[in-house]
């Protein structure tokens, strides 16, 4: 054997032994076997990390979260998405008889205008309640479910003083929504609105707020002089599609029907309004057992009740609601009858306080005509009385005659007297008696115009002058004394001193009127 292979053999020898002793010390530190590196970081974490708590200080907002999602899966599945369509007839161009079959392509098609909203199941058998808006006029009424079936609906009735409508659709077994009481609502409290905003790629849409305020009342909705408004106000975001679904507080309750918005844009900006349920609710009884909704009046104008109201009938509030006049279309006014007055403050009904306009509206509203009502006023000076209103039906909504505003523009230098109101009035002329729009005031005795307004005067924001948009108004008394003439006037006043309040009876423009005018009660304090 050479020098050369024994070197060889002992290098292979020393490289055996290293391997074995490199094996004895590998086994001895339990290193992972091939593949198994990540699974075992992966269970020295686990085994590591410590069990997941709440923030005791976040608890409140988890355990709100918890009552959203809760909430949401509870009402959703009674939610609907309606679609409507209405056929309307285009207006093309005509062809002489016997043309027709030479040019069809200018024969009369018929448009379909379709629209969406939402709704919501009040009975297992398919009755949904949703608003006027979203089905009046339509030709077709769609409705989807949660689930994704289909049914064509029929429309049961609707109201558009209220907004409110129910359809039907022919099923069973239907998830419903539960009524809550939006009386005892409170401003700040959490509500969810649940719809679908902004056609169908954004159904069955959840969003929270809170109950912003109450009793709103918005005049760009208005149907009709007897349109009953009460709006919840949330900002909770609503759109467009939102209209007919439910606004729900935490409970799963619904406490009001989504409606409209507050928006320049036509989008969402803030604020949405529902419609308190539970004036939806009697609206929708009515509907569903007659098809319609008959009212109750006392025959009488209305506006809110302001400081200086307060002031002369010696109220400690601004609370109640004034009388401005006689309603103009009914045939009769129960309230004259019953003795109460242009100016006096209503502050109960049947022995319960009315502190605004859309409480007392909603009272009589809903009473039945010829029912009795116990109405309390209170006069100047403090006197209070009760008296009883026999109250009449409201008039169907194509009775009343709309007559056109118009806008004048006279002037006159004011007097002594005037400069207490802040304004400058002038006497209506024989010109004016041929104007068909002064007619009705002329026949009654005619009246004095506010011609201007004084932007410091304690007028200013409560009459409307020549230059207003409505304008302008005609002062026909001036505390319970005629004044045809700015005599008159002077001697209405003649006794007024600085700090005085100063009521008088006023004509405004009005659409919503047989004859084109409503009367209200204007309180100043002289300057």
């Amino acid at each position: 054997m050479t020098v050369r292979t024994r070197d060889w053999l002992k290098f292979g020898s020393l490289v055996a032994i290293a391997f074995v002793l490199g094996l004895a010390f590998a086994s001895s530190l339990d290193l992972p076997k091939k593949g198994g590196a990540a699974e075992s970081l992966l269970a020295a974490q686990q085994t590591t990390a410590p069990p997941r708590t709440p923030l005791p200080g976040a608890k409140p907002i988890a355990d709100l979260s918890e009552a959203f999602v809760a909430v949401a899966e509870h009402v959703k599945p009674a939610v609907v998405f309606i679609r409507s369509e209405k056929r309307q007839r285009a207006s093309d161009l005509r062809l002489p008889p016997g043309f027709d079959d030479f040019f069809p392509q200018l024969r009369r098609r018929p448009q379909i205008e379709q629209g969406s909203g939402s709704g919501f199941i009040v009975s297992t058998d398919g009755y949904i309640l949703t608003n006027n808006h979203v089905v009046a006029g339509a030709d077709r009424v769609t409705v989807k479910l949660l689930d994704k079936r289909e049914f064509t609906a029929r429309v049961v009735g609707t109201d558009p003083s209220t907004d409110v409508a129910v359809i039907k659709i022919d099923t069973n077994g239907l998830p419903t929504a539960q009524f809550g009481n939006s009386d005892s609502v409170r401003i700040g409290e959490w509500v969810l609105a649940i719809g679908n905003p902004l056609g169908e790629n954004f159904t069955f849409t959840v969003t929270a707020g809170i109950v912003s305020a109450k009793g709103r009342l918005l005049g760009g909705l208005q149907q009709s002089r007897y349109s009953i408004q009460d709006f919840i106000q949330t900002d909770a975001a609503i759109n467009p599609g939102n209209s007919g679904g439910p606004l729900v507080n935490v409970h799963g309750e619904v406490i009001g029907i989504n409606s409209a918005i507050a928006s320049e844009t036509g989008f969402y900006t803030g604020y949405g309004f529902a419609i308190p349920i539970n004036l939806a609710r009697t609206v929708m009884q009515q509907l569903i057992k007659s098809g319609h909704v008959e009212r109750a009046v006392m025959g009488v104008a209305i506006r809110p009740a302001d400081p200086e109201d307060a002031d002369l009938v010696g109220l400690k509030e601004a609370k109640g609601v004034v009388v401005n006049d006689y309603s103009p279309d009914e045939t009769h006014s129960p309230a004259k009858e019953a003795g109460i007055k242009p100016g006096d403050v209503i502050v109960a009904l049947d022995g319960e306080a009315v502190e605004d306009v859309p409480q007392l509206q909603q009272r009589v509203g809903f009473k039945r005509p010829g029912e009795t009502v116990q109405v309390t006023i209170v006069r100047k000076g403090g006197e209070r009385k009760t008296v009883p209103v026999k109250l009449t039906r409201a008039p169907a909504e194509d009775e009343a005659r709309v007559a056109s505003n118009t806008r004048g523009r006279l002037g006159g230098e004011p007097g002594a007297k005037e400069e207490m109101l802040g304004i400058s009035v002038q006497p209506l002329t024989q010109d004016d008696a041929r104007d068909p729009r002064l007619r009705p005031v002329m026949r009654d005795g005619g009246g004095l115009i506010v011609s201007e307004v004084s932007p410091d005067g304690p007028a200013y924001r409560r009459l409307l002058s020549a230059d207003d948009d409505g304008g302008p108004d005609i002062i026909v008394a001036v505390n319970g004394k005629p004044t045809r003439t700015r005599q008159e006037l002077r001697d209405a006043l003649k006794d007024v001193k600085s700090g005085d309040i100063v009521t008088l009876q006023v004509l405004t423009r009005s659409g919503d009127t047989a004859d084109g005018w409503a009367g209200r009660v204007v309180r100043l304090r002289a300057r």
